[in-house]
């Protein structure tokens, strides 16, 4: 590996671990929606030049974490009630589709997988490290859309999940129910039953759009 090879390697890497430490930082409540994000405080407080710190938030905008504005900065983005609206019911379908089409291909290694992310949210739950249980709940769900094997349905939903995330943390509610929640998607997964795991991911994913939205759940 050439020298440049490698300092492009570190810069990445520098990237990907600074949008990791602002990215929990948002999730945490370190910075709230609305919030402006200060690049050269970033700089002073990680020791590190303009360019990484601006690249790493170029990635947190991609992902829908914060937006920026002419001569107004980089500021967390809110979520407004419209796009809680708009976000649930096309992330539903999604959700059923690949649960009817997982179910059928659905092998051990796939549930113990699912199991383990289930374990992983709980662990994360218990030393209240939100970021880590959002990520494992993500992984969940992702598990299933690639056991679904269509790539198109894949990739709409990874075009969603950042959304969710986000939302997760302006809502700041107990998430305990949310994981358990996942318990009925994994047994109607182990009965490779398609119907039911369709049933049981559009309910999951309405249940929490419901408690979004702040409207009683079913």
């Amino acid at each position: 590996m050439s020298v440049q090879q490698r300092r492009v390697l570190t810069r990445s890497v520098l990237r990907e671990q600074l949008r990791e430490e602002i990215l929990t930082r948002i999730l945490d409540g370190d910075y709230a929606p609305g919030e402006r994000i200060v690049e050269s405080r970033l700089m002073k407080e990680y020791g590190v030049s303009q360019a990484p710190i601006r690249e790493a938030l170029r990635d947190l905008e991609a992902m829908r974490f914060v937006e920026s504005e002419a001569h107004r900065g980089v500021r967390v983005r809110s979520v407004t009630e419209k796009e809680i609206g708009e976000m649930y019911p096309v992330r539903a379908a999604l959700e059923e589709t690949a649960g009817r089409l997982a179910a059928p291909l659905v092998t051990d290694a796939v549930l113990d997988a699912l199991t383990a992310e289930i374990a992983a949210m709980r662990e994360a739950h218990r030393c209240g490290d939100l970021h880590a249980q959002l990520v494992h709940d993500a992984r969940f769900h992702e598990v299933i859309f690639e056991t679904a094997g269509n790539g198109l349905l894949l990739d709409m939903w990874r075009s969603l999940h950042a959304e969710i995330r986000a939302l997760v943390t302006y809502l700041r509610v107990d998430t305990t129910p949310i994981i358990d929640a996942h318990l009925p998607i994994l047994d109607a997964l182990r009965r490779r039953d398609p119907d039911l795991a369709a049933h049981e991911m559009r309910r999951h994913i309405e249940h929490f759009g419901a408690l979004a939205m702040g409207v009683p759940a079913d």
